[in-house]
């Protein structure tokens, strides 16, 4: 490899570990060495420097220990007689520069405490366009679908393109890939971010472009993500850098685009990136590292052109991606769900309440209707003008030998998402309440109706092979058809509503398993029953029955639950015999309606983390999106890096948003009745379930006497909020005894 190469990069090392060293020298003369440092509102401390060497920074002390560890990784500079490899000194090298860079960017924080956006998207009216480093909240929102396959990986760009129209380019081919783009840094005065805004490309987390900052030392927030999901989806422990850097070599499929001239610093930062497998490539006549040895192939390709960059890119990761060909005129991918239609580029919309948009899935015989037949019946979109409202009703004819009845909300649940994967076209809702609106840049590009019905019947062969073998989509703008299908539809809804709802886990000998988890989570075995939904939010008994018609060796398992051990608690032998083997022996039994004997294991991806508050003899519950301080005396964060790893924690349970108001919600502690305080958001979210509930328990208005953080905030003044109301809990017998 060159020996140039090397030297830019070592002494790019040199450099930013001077600077930094001479900013961490200020910041101890205008601060107190235990003043707090680190990233907004997440667990990880920071990340980069906890995952390789297990160091908690939480001080400006802290920092000492990894700055001088960075200092020691410099390895001397290239001379003429070195006839060393020179690979060896530049990984050294730029794993100093990216330890420097987390401090230098821990200080920022510091310093200058608003520089960054703290949200998921820019707020650009405001020219807020820097993000940051990603918080909790986002990290388990976005990390799982690293797992989960639904993005394969990111392209972290750095620097800028020659002018808009190519940095839209090269960021829409890799959209159409699924893959996430971070971008950091600039050139020339300007940066990818800031030229796809004046390309009119939205930008942040719900359109997986995330601006993370200008500086070059913004990307290792994109490195810090890595390493978080390797910790939380991985298993790998704080401070076991090997492991952590072959899983994201192995794992997390990611690359460097440099888009401009590369000095020292950025030469640096490549090296660095070589340690995780994660190669460069630049679009300027750099010198390369082309010999395999760390990267799966080329370590640092150059001359790379603007229109082969993503193809390129994926090529020398390694990233086996495989793109949808869908033949519609818009762009294609999960990359455009986040995407908003906003008044001033609204063509046209149905639904949202100023007209009927209704959506129907129904089981067909395979001789009734025609695989791939997609029918327009009224008026299409190019028979209106703009500013036009139009009914719609999207009904969809499925049939498979292995396809059942019972699939049909499942897959009519996808809808949403599917449409939501075209560029330039909004939906929101489902059922008889959706909401689309068609932008005037699809309606450019020759978006009609009918591509909807070729996406809708393209993505359920893909994505439901092995029960779906034909599908015919009739899309109705007539307005008399549509109320017909609608009232169609209104009893089938109700007739699944009916069925679903008044499942109990007394009707079916079986349960189903989820332990997608594990991979974070080794001993987590997640039980689902009609009477408790997944952890997570995302499945219910009748998605894992789908899951495993769809693939029987997937992590969703029939559980003969068995002999009931003990039916106040919920014990079943036969779930004990799962879990066992499940958890390879970590865990020997679990029960499914309490918190406080044995409770079921918990992963890091549920929806809410429940406590128990001894002195109110009753508990709380805290939601995933809710940032504040619990009575319990510890935020989300905390209860999920406290218990979110697989364990059974007694006094504590995760559950999902919906199994609050299931019948068998803790009912062997004494059910919802026990519930005593939760976030208002979540109050509010469910309150029409949680007073229904509360009147089949006999108390009316129970939402009125749960507390939230408006009036209580700790453990006392919850007690006395529940005094106030003459709250139930305060009546029933000990929770503890």
């Amino acid at each position: 490899m060159s020996k140039l190469v090397a030297f830019a990069a070592i002494q790019g090392g040199y450099n930013i570990i001077s600077t930094v060293e001479g900013e961490y020298k200020k910041a101890l003369e205008t601060y107190d060495a235990s003043t707090k440092v680190g990233f907004p509102n997440t667990a990880y401390y920071l990340p980069v420097i906890y995952s390789l060497l297990g160091h908690k920074v939480e001080t400006l002390e802290d920092i000492k220990k990894p700055l001088e560890f960075a200092r020691g990784l410099l390895p001397p500079h290239v001379k003429g007689s070195n006839h060393l490899p020179y690979l060896g000194p530049l990984l050294d090298a730029g794993m100093a520069a990216l330890l420097a860079f987390e401090i230098k960017e821990a200080l920022r924080y510091l310093n200058e405490p608003d520089f960054y956006f703290h949200s998921e998207d820019p707020d650009t009216d405001a020219g807020k366009i820097w993000l940051g480093a990603a918080d909790d909240t986002v990290f388990r929102k976005r990390g799982v679908e690293f797992v989960d396959g639904s993005a394969p990986g990111f392209a972290a760009i750095v620097g800028a393109a020659p002018d808009p129209e190519t940095a839209k380019m090269i960021v829409e081919d890799y959209q159409r890939r699924s893959l996430y783009i971070f971008l950091a840094a600039g050139h020339n005065g300007t940066s990818v971010a800031e030229q796809l805004l004046a390309a009119d490309v939205q930008i942040g987390w719900n359109t997986r472009i995330v601006p993370f900052g200008p500086y070059i030392s913004s990307a290792i927030f994109a490195l810090g993500f890595a390493n978080r999901a390797a910790m939380a989806f991985g298993g790998v422990q704080p401070g076991d850098h090997k492991k952590m850097l072959l899983y994201n070599k192995e794992r997390i499929f990611a690359f460097v685009n440099a888009l401009g001239d590369v000095g020292t610093e950025w030469g640096a930062a490549a090296a660095g990136c070589v340690n995780w497998g994660f190669p460069t490539l630049a679009d300027t006549d750099i010198p390369e590292v082309l010999p395999t040895g760390i990267c799966t192939y080329e370590h640092v390709v150059a001359n790379v052109s603007h229109e082969e960059m993503c193809q390129k890119s994926v090529e020398v990761r390694g990233l086996k991606v495989t793109v949808s060909e869908i033949e519609i005129p818009c762009s294609f991918g999960p990359a455009y769900e986040g995407e908003r239609v906003r008044g001033a580029d609204l063509y046209a919309q149905c639904g949202g309440g100023k007209t009927q948009c209704t959506e129907l899935v129904k089981m067909a015989e395979m001789n009734e209707i025609e695989d791939g037949k997609v029918i327009v019946d009224g008026p299409d979109i190019d028979k209106l003008k703009e500013g036009d409202t139009f009914p719609m009703g999207i009904y969809v004819q499925i049939a498979g030998r292995e396809f059942q009845s019972d699939f049909e909300p499942i897959l009519e649940r996808q809808i949403h998402h599917l449409i939501n994967y075209i560029q330039g076209i909004m939906h929101i809702g489902q059922r008889d309440i959706s909401w689309v609106r068609i932008s005037k840049a699809a309606i450019e590009k020759g978006f009609t109706l009918k591509d909807i019905g070729v996406v809708l019947h393209a993505k359920f062969h893909q994505d439901f092979q092995k029960i779906v073998d034909k599908v015919q989509v009739t899309l109705i703008t007539d307005k008399k058809k549509v109320a017909d299908l609608t009232k169609r539809a209104r009893g089938e809804y109700k007739m699944r509503d009916e069925r679903v709802e008044k499942m109990t886990d007394e009707d079916v000998e079986t349960f189903y398993s989820c332990t997608l988890c594990q991979s974070f989570a080794p001993t987590h075995v997640c039980t689902v029953s009609p009477e408790r939904t997944g952890l997570c939010g995302a499945y219910n008994w009748m998605d894992c029955k789908a899951s495993f018609e769809i693939n029987p060796t997937g992590p969703n398992q029939p559980i003969e639950k068995g002999d009931c051990l003990d039916t106040k608690l919920g014990r079943f032998k036969g779930v004990d015999e799962f879990i066992q083997k499940a958890s390879r022996g970590a865990i020997n039994t679990y029960n499914f309606y309490s918190m406080v004997h044995d409770p079921m294991t918990t992963c890091g991806c549920c929806e809410c983390i429940a406590a128990m508050l001894p002195s109110c003899n009753g508990v709380m519950t805290v939601n995933r999106e809710f940032a504040g301080e619990t009575p319990c005396g510890m935020k989300f964060t905390t209860l999920a890096g406290v218990m979110g790893g697989g364990a059974s924690s007694p006094g504590f349970v995760g559950h999902s948003k919906f199994n609050i108001t299931q019948r068998k919600f803790i009912s062997g502690d004494g059910g919802l009745l026990r519930m005593v305080w939760m976030p208002k958001m979540l109050k509010e979210e469910i309150k029409e379930r949680l007073d229904r509930r509360g009147e089949e328990l006999g108390v009316k208005n129970f939402s009125d006497m749960i507390a939230d953080e408006t009036v209580a905030t700790t453990e006392d003044e919850v007690l006395a909020y529940l005094q106030e109301k003459g709250h139930p809990a305060l009546d029933m017998d000990p929770l503890i005894g």
